[in-house]
């Protein structure tokens, strides 16, 4: 049990959340001091962030250290990123509350129905490609709305890539939804054929 504590991609995960208050006061001294020097410090910690996300799939599914744990505390690693780093940029740029709002009910949801599945003795495959998209294009769009300044990217500019972040994650909602309502049949479709 202690070694599925500490393997490569549980700490790397780990390093992902400790990352997160790091970003805020970088983020936080960047435009309250107008320093640009804070600024690039809060965009090299965004991606390297984004960096360690993908890395530790790859190694666990590698070196077989996938754990029960890391099934845990990598997507609680992504979405304390991506709450921090959205709520922080939605000081600059309003558009982003209704994604605020989105990821909320996107992560609230999932984690109800993987509890009801997990009970029930089901549970998702892993990660699936529409939500390993929707998590490159939000750091994408995350990494280019905290590189280029407000003062200089247009509203409109911004609001569009706003707008492709929330679409795919929308998308990949609509999508994770989909697979557990397969998983729901399945398991009605068990109990039908169950001898009485």
């Amino acid at each position: 049990m202690r070694k599925d504590i500490f393997t490569i991609p549980n700490m790397l995960s780990y390093l992902r959340i400790a990352l997160i208050p790091v970003f805020v006061v970088l983020f936080c001294n960047a435009y309250s001091h107008n320093g640009v020097g804070y600024h690039i410090a809060a965009v090299a910690v965004l991606l390297f962030s984004g960096l360690t996300d993908m890395l530790d799939g790859k190694i666990a599914r590698k070196f077989n250290q996938i754990t029960e744990l890391g099934k845990i505390v990598d997507p609680l690693a992504d979405y304390l990123t991506q709450f921090a780093v959205v709520v922080c940029l939605a000081i600059e740029y309003w558009p982003l509350i209704p994604v605020i709002a989105l990821l909320v009910i996107k992560e609230i949801s999932m984690a109800v129905l993987g509890v009801v599945f997990l009970r029930k003795g089901k549970k998702l495959s892993g990660a699936q490609w529409y939500g390993k998209v929707t998590t490159v294009v939000f750091y994408a769009v995350m990494v280019v709305l905290l590189a280029v300044p407000h003062t200089i990217m247009s509203f409109e500019c911004s609001t569009i890539l706003i707008i492709i972040s929330g679409a795919w994650m929308l998308f990949s909602f609509i999508m994770y939804v989909h697979q557990y309502a397969l998983m729901w049949r399945e398991l009605k479709a068990e109990r039908a054929n169950k001898p009485q």
